[in-house]
This record gives structure tokens, C-alpha cells and sequence, in this order.
């Protein structure tokens, strides 16, 4: 009989844990945005090159590579380069908020048709337990606030 037991994958062992995690950028939406104007402009190319009705390229060729191409100018278009991290985020809601701050959350989210970054920074003010909890959106290029939204604590906590 064998010892085989369920495990975690290396990457979720929380004993191996180095440092804080870093988010990727999302810049990195270039590569396949270059993958797939290569794509396109091969097909576009092929189509050009044997446009005499033939059996093996035909006008799938020149409607492929244009969806191709246009997937990758969308791609490029949403490439954006991540410039505020989720620290200079705290730092921007805590000052917009008013409040010292107690406990915090930061997700990275996106906005709009080209994906535009933006950091969603739940959090709560510092006293034990916490009277006010706020909610800010901090564009994830330029740092601004977008949106906050601040209010007393409604939990009840005078029974625990």
C-alpha cells in the first residue's frame, strides 16, 4: 500500500513565503498584442500574395488576420503601464479618508473598455473596535482618487 496523500503546489505553501507579493504589470499585454499583429500580418500577407481564388488560402485568410490584427491593437491599446502600487494606494486613500487607518485591503481591479487599472482600497479606521470603514478607488496610472466612500462602522461588535 502506498503513503499518496493530497498536497499544495509549491507556489501556495505559505511556509515558503519570502516577501510581499508584487503585482505584475499589466505592460506585459505587449507580448501577445505583438504575437497577434504578427499573426494577423502573416495572414494578411498570405492572403495577398495568393488572392486568385485558390483552395488552400482563401478569404478566411484576409477575415482571420484582420481579427487577429485588431485583437492586437486592442491589446496594445489596454497595455498599461502600472505606475502606483498597492503601498502609494494605501497612502492616497488614507489621506482622502481623514482617518488614521486600521486594518486594509487593496484589489487590483479594472475600469473601462481599455481596462484601465485601478486600485479598490477597502479599509477601517484604527481604534479597536473600528468606528468609521471607508471605500476608495485609486487610479492605478496617475494615483488620483476616483470615488471614496466613507461611513460609520454599522457593525455591532458590543457582544463579542
Amino acid at each position: 500500500m502506498s503513503d499518496t496523500h493530497d498536497q499544495l503546489p509549491a507556489e501556495l505553501d505559505v511556509t515558503g513565503f519570502v516577501g510581499p507579493y508584487v503585482f505584475p504589470d499589466i505592460i506585459r499585454r505587449r507580448i501577445p498584442a505583438l504575437v497577434l499583429l504578427g499573426v494577423g500580418a502573416i495572414f494578411l500577407a498570405l492572403y495577398a500574395s495568393s488572392s486568385d481564388g485558390g483552395v488552400l488560402v482563401n478569404r478566411g485568410f484576409l477575415w482571420a488576420g484582420a481579427g487577429f490584427a485588431l485583437l492586437g491593437a486592442y491589446h496594445w491599446a489596454a497595455a498599461f503601464r502600472l505606475k502606483v502600487n498597492e503601498l502609494d494606494a494605501l497612502a492616497a486613500a488614507s489621506k482622502q479618508v481623514g482617518f488614521a487607518i486600521g486594518h486594509a485591503s487593496a484589489q487590483l481591479g479594472w475600469r473601462g473598455l481599455r481596462s484601465r487599472p485601478t486600485w479598490r482600497i477597502l479599509l477601517f479606521s484604527a481604534e479597536d473596535p473600528p468606528k468609521n470603514r471607508g471605500l476608495v478607488l485609486v487610479d492605478g496610472v496617475t494615483g488620483d482618487i476616483l470615488g471614496d466612500y466613507v461611513e460609520a462602522n454599522p457593525e455591532d461588535w458590543s457582544k463579542l
